[in-house]
């Protein structure tokens, strides 16, 4: 809860109590109060912004502002055993009401990030490429190629006396596609737009080095090319350019400049032979964008990058269908050094039996693994699918296998305790009702963000071979281990 509204809340309690219990409080008072009430709500309104979990409080101004109004003429017609009475019976209520007021702030919360550790600030900026060698498939018009948006992030010296970027710039249509993610209706979603980063939008790169490390990041399905912003900040503040895209379709919604919105095409490919086959147009969105910064490296006309992208040095990093897609770049393509999956099912062509060969991280949720919630789950996804138990055996089994197969040349496994897919975004800060129980979604991050910067530094940057041994030693509950 942000603190204006934590102030509005306790004026509200404060003047109902007064009017409540107030038998010598002057009606002039309570006036002057009631003025000073609407005033900073007012002000919270303007400068907090509208949400709707607030229309409780400010409701109750306008309640306050009846019972005030008629305050002085009910006592009179009481007796002081009645007056008594009935004082008890507007507490109680006062009580119940304050606790509405109090519970939708809390539950569905305008929450902040934590400040990035790195040296540097983070600057961000967007880019609208478009594929002219590859149609839009989706499209209804033959004419049309393939469209991505591309934020990027990266380290800056710069700390402007500007507001950041808000979490979620085209909340609308990005809400609308998380439904599908989160079970929650968009409108209650609505606030996501009033959360801000720690970004500040086309400030200058960093001129501490010549040229900086590059990370390809990779949403899951349904997601967004910001659903990691708590690890994509904390990434280029230790200095790298951070490249998020959106896969259109597939996320939950793609918002292009001039207001075209992609949403989200429900519903999604499944099984693995229709999973294996799509992975291909993810692979493609990558590859496109590993070409066009090439060319934004000898010319950027924003004049940010031009000559200051380490070709030589570009990782990648998704979640779930993103992490996949991670994996398969490291396989396919030879621009990618080092790759991070986080919790993805390894869609895609199939792992060679001799695994990677170059460095790789498979971040696993505690519960993605257990075969015990898997078992759990079985029943009720096999009344919700038409599918049978023999069919969805075969997929645990085939998921096993190809994440054994990844790690045959080596590479890291980690496991966190309390986790499930969704722990490895930004997801479970959106309410309390999400996270899992003993999780604590800011802990998991910060484990999430060492654990992926040792690992770029240590084969992006030459770090200390032993970087990622010394976060093993630091957490010995998340199984960080070396294959």
């Amino acid at each position: 809860m942000r603190f204006g509204e934590m102030v509005i809340i306790i004026f509200i309690i404060v003047l109902a109590l007064a009017t409540i219990w107030g038998q010598k409080t002057k009606k002039s008072w309570l006036i002057y109060s009631l003025i000073a009430l609407y005033a900073v709500t007012l002000v919270q309104m303007m400068v907090g912004n509208f949400r709707w979990q607030m229309i409780p409080c400010y409701a109750a101004s306008v309640i306050l502002t009846i019972c005030i109004i008629f305050r002085k003429q009910e006592r009179q017609q009481r007796s002081r055993k009645r007056r008594y009475i009935v004082a008890w019976l507007w507490t109680a209520m006062l009580i119940l009401y304050s606790a509405v007021m109090v519970v939708l702030p809390v539950l569905l919360p305008v929450f902040t990030f934590n400040q990035p550790q790195g040296p540097y600030s983070v600057g961000t900026t967007l880019y609208h490429f478009i594929d002219n060698e590859r149609p839009d498939e989706y499209s209804a018009d033959p004419t049309d190629h393939r469209e991505l948006m591309v934020q990027l992030w990266y380290p800056s010296d710069q700390a402007p006396m500007q507001e950041t970027v808000p979490y979620i710039r085209d909340v609308s249509a990005i809400t609308q596609g998380l439904e599908h993610a989160l079970s929650f209706p968009a409108w209650t979603l609505s606030h996501l737009g009033l959360v801000k980063t720690h970004a500040y939008s086309n400030i200058g790169l960093s001129s501490a080095e010549q040229q900086y490390p590059i990370l390809i990041f990779s949403h899951g399905m349904t997601g967004f090319r910001g659903q990691n912003t708590f690890q994509v900040e904390e990434l280029a503040s230790y200095g790298y350019i951070v490249v998020g895209i959106d896969h259109p379709y597939d996320a939950a919604a793609t918002v292009y400049p001039d207001g075209r919105e992609i949403l989200i095409r429900m519903p999604n490919p499944s099984g693995f032979e229709a999973l294996d086959e799509h992975m291909h147009l993810w692979t493609e969105d990558v590859s496109f964008v590993l070409d066009q910064l090439e060319q934004l490296n000898k010319q950027d006309e924003q004049n940010l990058f031009t000559g200051r992208l380490d070709l030589d040095r570009i990782g990648m990093f998704g979640h779930s269908y993103g992490g996949a897609a991670a994996a398969q770049m490291l396989l396919k393509d030879n621009r990618i050094k080092a790759a991070i999956n986080m919790d993805g099912t390894l869609y895609g062509d199939p792992m060679p039996g001799t695994g990677l060969t170059k460095p790789y991280l498979q971040m696993n949720g505690e519960k993605s693994i257990d075969k015990t919630v898997f078992d759990n789950k079985l029943d009720q996804a096999i009344a919700q699918s038409g599918k049978t138990k023999e069919e969805y055996e075969e997929f645990w089994e085939e998921t096993v296998r190809r994440r054994t197969n990844a790690l045959q040349g080596g590479g890291y496994t980690m496991t966190i305790p309390h986790t499930s897919h969704m722990s490895f975004t930004d997801f479970h800060l959106f309410s309390p009702l999400l996270p899992n129980p003993g999780e604590d979604p800011r802990s998991i991050h910060r484990i999430i963000n060492e654990v992926s910067v040792a690992f770029f530094d240590q084969y992006l940057k030459g770090a200390s071979n032993n970087a990622m041994d010394r976060i093993a030693e630091k957490y010995p509950d998340i199984e960080l281990v070396h294959n």
